[in-house]
């Protein structure tokens, strides 16, 4: 199979599981990464290419009124429902001594993205402590200081959320000097990488893929 092929190929199963979640049939989005699974297709291409590109559908279409709130709200509960059973699955049993935090900004209430990154990390053997959404910045330095992670992933959805995460970076940048920030997160899209690139050992990731890339190197 060339790459159109494939590209068309991904986009029909995209197309397939979003049709599936906009109807609210948990059956058939879970018969359908089963399916995915079963012709092997990776964790990492199922998260990106399909529950991720899926996930984005919906909230454009809820931004522009498209889809009530009561399905978005019910497609988030579908795909958390399938990343919970697929985390058995995922999760190295042997862990090793490294562990992230992965939390969403404050005021932010989509997780399954860094739900999605902080699998990753479990998959190779991190220990991953996953706060989810809207962690408040103070409770998120206290728990720093308690876990003392190698590293910290935040995820932010709304564009309209910066300010929280650049009040966040301030204050973690005076607490936590050295720690690592890896950032990402569909607020991105509309810009504000400049934001993020004035602080010192803060990394940007614009997918599953370079998340992966990032902890394969990471020393």
């Amino acid at each position: 199979m060339n790459e159109p092929e494939i590209i068309q190929n991904t986009n029909k199963l995209h197309q397939d599981f979003l049709n599936a979640l906009l109807k609210g049939n948990h059956s058939s989005c879970r018969t359908l990464v089963q399916s995915y699974k079963d012709n092997h297709i990776s964790i990492q291409e199922l998260y990106e290419n399909i529950i991720k590109n899926a996930m984005y559908d919906v909230g454009e279409l809820w931004e522009y009124n498209k889809v009530s709130v009561a399905t978005e709200h019910l497609a988030s509960a579908i795909v958390e429902s399938i990343l919970n059973d697929l985390y058995e699955e995922i999760a190295l049993k042997e862990k090793g001594n490294r562990k992230v935090i992965t939390t969403c900004v404050e005021n932010e209430h989509h997780q399954i993205g860094i739900k999605m990154v902080s699998d990753i990390f479990e998959m190779y053997g991190w220990n991953s402590h996953f706060l989810g959404s809207n962690t408040p910045n103070t409770e998120l330095i206290r728990f720093i200081k308690l876990i003392q992670p190698d590293l910290l992933a935040v995820s932010l959805s709304l564009y309209f959320n910066f300010p929280k995460l650049q009040q966040l970076m301030e204050m973690i940048r005076k607490e936590f000097p050295d720690l690592t920030v890896l950032i990402g997160g569909q607020a991105f899209h509309h810009g504000g990488i400049e934001i993020i690139n004035q602080y010192d050992n803060v990394i940007f990731t614009k997918d599953i893929y370079e998340t992966e890339s990032f902890i394969k190197n990471f020393k």
